[in-house]
């Protein structure tokens, strides 16, 4: 772990540093409170700091002060070394954002407690953060596919509807269906059926861009959203993808692929004058079901009502 000093004693800081480093703890220095508080603003700035009450630039308590009304990435973990020793000025350091002091002279002992404690504290919070990720990733991904799940990519759908109509950018959704996905199963097996599932959940999530969402929506439907596109990019994005799925039979084992074929709608906002997330899904969805009843393996856009062929049936 890295630990950053703050002090403006240089005997103070050399024993420090000799300390910490013989202790495993790598270090940096500096003697000025502002130079201290530029060096923690920094995204890769050690999370735990010993700081001097009283320096240049800057004092302490007020550095800590800063950091703490700025503080929004990973916690950092501040020990106020002072030779202030009464009880009102300890709890004013630690009311501006302390987390622990020192009173010079400092014990070596007390000092390497203190510090590990530090670092226990950090590490316990690593692992909170870790746990938080995890249920965060189990609530919003397919268990699985690993992408977006019906929830998660709705809701990503809804923000980007609510971006589109505050800034005027058109927005685009495919929903994917996997063709003849049941004739899978039943000649290979569910366990066949879900490593194609997971392949083509892979493979749609690759040909996409970083800032666009694909989710599993359904069995074997998938929805992709896709910001800033109009109907000509999101259905040249859509053929991208079916030529993509097609052209790469997923390998269940040394002696057997099985070619996979993709039916794709597509529908626009821009197009369709539509702008509420149940409505578009609704017209991507009569797109698929066309694109399915001219036999499949090919990619549909939805058309304004009363254009040609725009009833679902048709």
């Amino acid at each position: 772990m890295r630990v950053l000093i703050a002090e403006d004693d240089p005997v103070s800081a050399r024993l420090l540093e000799a300390s910490l480093v013989k202790w495993g703890y790598e270090v940096a220095k500096t003697g000025d409170g502002l130079e201290a508080l530029e060096m923690l603003r920094c995204a890769d700035s050690p999370r735990l700091v010993i700081l001097d009450w009283m320096m240049p630039g800057m004092d302490g308590p007020d550095v800590i002060r800063e950091l703490r009304k700025e503080e929004q990435g990973a916690y950092i973990y501040a020990i106020l070394l002072t030779a202030k020793d009464r009880k009102e000025d300890i709890v004013r350091g630690l009311d501006m954002g302390a987390d622990d002091y020192l009173v010079k002279p400092f014990d070596l002992h007390e000092l390497k407690a203190r510090v590990r404690a530090g670092r226990r504290i950090l590490e316990l919070q690593a692992e909170l953060v870790r746990a938080r990720e995890a249920l965060r990733e189990q609530a919003t991904h397919d268990a699985l596919t690993r992408v977006l799940n019906r929830a998660g990519i709705l809701e990503f759908l809804d923000k980007e509807l609510d971006r589109s109509r505050r800034v005027a950018m058109p927005l685009a959704i495919i929903l994917t269906d996997l063709d003849h996905f049941k004739s899978v199963n039943d000649n290979y097996g569910h366990l066949a059926g879900d490593e194609v599932l997971r392949k083509v959940g892979s493979q749609l999530r690759a040909e996409v861009r970083s800032y666009d969402a694909v989710g599993r929506y359904g069995g074997e439907e998938f929805l992709t959203v896709l910001p800033g596109c109009d109907a000509a990019v999101a259905s040249r994005r859509a053929e991208s993808l079916r030529v993509a799925v097609s052209g790469n039979p997923v390998a269940i084992s040394d002696d057997l692929r099985i070619a996979v074929t993709l039916s794709l709608g597509v529908a626009t906002t821009a197009e369709l004058g539509l702008m509420d997330a149940a409505s578009l899904l609704r017209m991507a969805d009569e797109a698929l079901y066309r694109a399915k009843g001219m036999g499949r393996n090919r990619v549909e856009v939805a058309r304004p009502a009363g254009a040609p062929g725009s009833n679902a049936a048709s």
